[in-house]
């Protein structure tokens, strides 16, 4: 369950990202999901695609915030479609907290380490960075 939170915390740093790495773990044998739905071929590409648009997307500066209410609730929603995959019920409710603590925490992170930079875009590469690790981490260890 621990995992399902902190692949909750990986969406509320970037949304598709997580079910983007837990479809390919269920894909490649690497997880036993309770939606073994998000393995497939299409679904893989597809959240993947996604994952990559949102990348992209994110370096825009007309980008709204991810404490926006849609935003919010994308990485909500997100956090327990993972949580859920990962451990039923429990890592539902799991993956929504994670959400909540990677949406807020991840905004503040990302907000100060801007600033000592001097610059978003490093910040914003060095949280894709991070979100991209952890979900791999995650899916690798599950």
């Amino acid at each position: 369950m621990f995992l399902a939170f902190l692949m909750g915390v990986v969406t509320g740093l970037r949304s598709l990202t997580a079910p983007a790495a837990v479809s390919w773990g269920v894909r490649l044998g690497w997880v036993h999901a309770e939606l073994p739905l998000l393995g497939g071929f299409w679904t893989s590409w597809v959240l993947t695609a996604l994952a990559v648009g949102e990348l992209i997307a994110d370096q825009l500066p007309s980008t709204p915030s991810r404490k926006a209410p849609i935003g919010f609730g994308a990485r909500l929603a997100m956090g327990a479609l993972c949580g859920m995959a990962l451990a039923a019920v429990p890592g539902l409710i799991a993956g929504v907290v994670g959400a909540v603590v990677g949406t807020l925490g991840g905004y503040e992170f990302r907000a100060r380490l801007a600033k000592a930079i001097g610059k978003d875009l490093p910040a914003a590469l060095i949280e894709d960075a991070i979100a991209i690790g952890a979900a791999f981490l995650i899916v690798a260890h599950v």
